[in-house]
């Protein structure tokens, strides 16, 4: 029995790194007001910040589908902790306008066209990796989504080290010096900037071409507008996948017998996806605020109030999945939250569902085995927003 864990342990390193037990204990007592950032974390925000915590499936899907009650919109850490983005920090209507614009990049059609080119790139990373003991987060895992994003964007995929290293600052909110943080931060709104212009002076078939030509009820976008794009995009884009990856290729490197098992019968590559995203959630939690007086279950939440949406408890809840601490493959998986639900369902989920299919496909070819390297694993700490690996050496053998 893991020891007893207090509502304010829940943004702690050592929560971060294995939430579930937490979630198993405080589920029952949900929802509760806990201590999310403790005083000073944030230059602005001179008092902790409290939110309610949710962590029952039926809360979680309750105010996934009640936009109106749980809004995205008025975050307290805008401006402060990080500069304003669109899409996930709005609301309808204007959160369904700028939806529409960049729907059409992430259609499964566009998808399946860039199949082929992300396909080669999987190839390429692996043959650079090559077989024995591999981090195959740094070799593998980090750079495939974040050259996958950087196309569709039309930004050069070979600077993923400075992409990723500014969306590690974005999200630390706690884990990294604050000085450091809001440079790395800066340096990423002037890259964005600088491309912004340059699509201005010459066009191309690329997604910040789309978000500098692109019109809203006549007007075109504000500069802060198109950046708050771009950041979203490439955090987004990268972070949730990486996540994905690492976690299904750690799940798989412990299970040789399900290993041979997909070696043989590729139907099921999909269904461990589907599993992984429900059973080690790569997007853990995300922040909403009380438009109004509202209770849950039997609580009442009052308005103006900071809610944080558990994706990750949702997941592991009994209610809703028999056996939630198992990775089983015959389970009724639709109704996941692992990408969110209502208007806010992830963007980005069929691009994510491709490139991990691409991904194992390609590591079933090549490898008879895949199992647990020498080196330790190392989950991240830097912050709770997401579920996934630092570091995770894994031994790779040809068949």
């Amino acid at each position: 029995m893991a020891a007893d864990i207090a509502p304010d342990e829940l943004s702690t390193r050592e929560v971060i790194s294995d939430p579930y037990p937490a979630y198993t204990q405080l589920r029952d007592r949900s929802p509760f007001n806990y201590e999310d950032l403790p005083a000073g974390s944030v230059p602005g925000i001179e008092h902790p910040l409290r939110s309610w915590a949710l962590l029952r499936y039926g809360d979680v899907y309750g105010a996934l589908r009640d936009h109106e009650t749980f809004s995205s919109a008025n975050n307290p850490l805008v401006g402060k902790a990080f500069p304003p983005l669109v899409l996930i920090l709005d609301d309808p209507p204007r959160h369904t306008r700028f939806r529409r614009l960049v729907n059409k990049a992430f259609t499964l059609k566009r998808i399946e066209a860039l199949t082929p080119w992300i396909t080669s790139v999987a190839e390429e990373l692996l043959d650079e990796a090559g077989t024995n003991e591999v981090d195959i987060v740094q070799r593998y895992t980090i750079p495939l989504p974040v050259k996958v994003i950087a196309r569709l964007l039309g930004i050069p995929g070979d600077e993923y080290e400075s992409f990723k290293r500014w969306s590690d600052a974005f999200l630390s909110l706690v884990s990294m010096d604050n000085v450091e943080r809001m440079r790395s931060i800066q340096e990423m709104v002037e890259y964005f900037g600088k491309m912004a212009a340059a699509r201005r002076a010459r066009g191309a078939e690329d997604l910040i071409t789309a978000l500098v030509d692109a019109e809203v009820d006549g007007e075109k976008l504000e500069e802060w507008e198109i950046l708050g794009f771009c950041i979203l995009l490439l955090i987004a884009g990268n972070e949730t996948t990486t996540n994905l990856l690492g976690n299904i290729l750690n799940l798989l490197a412990t299970m040789p017998d399900l290993w041979q098992r997909l070696r043989s019968d590729r139907s099921l590559v999909e269904t461990v996806i589907e599993e992984t995203l429900r059973y080690e959630s790569p997007v853990q939690r995300l922040s909403r605020t009380a438009t109004r007086d509202v209770e849950v279950s039997g609580v009442l939440i009052p308005k103006g109030d900071l809610i944080t949406i558990y994706f990750g408890a949702a997941n592991r809840d009994p209610a809703e999945f028999r056996n939630p601490d198992e990775f089983r493959l015959d389970r009724d998986l639709r109704n996941h939250v692992g990408f969110g639900m209502g208007i806010h369902y992830c963007l980005g989920a069929p691009l994510a569902r491709a490139e991990a299919k691409i991904s194992l496909t390609r590591f079933l070819d090549r490898f008879s085995v895949i199992r647990p390297g020498s080196a330790p694993a190392v989950r991240q700490t830097m912050t709770p927003v997401v579920f996934g690996f630092q570091q995770l050496p894994l031994v790779l053998e040809r068949g």
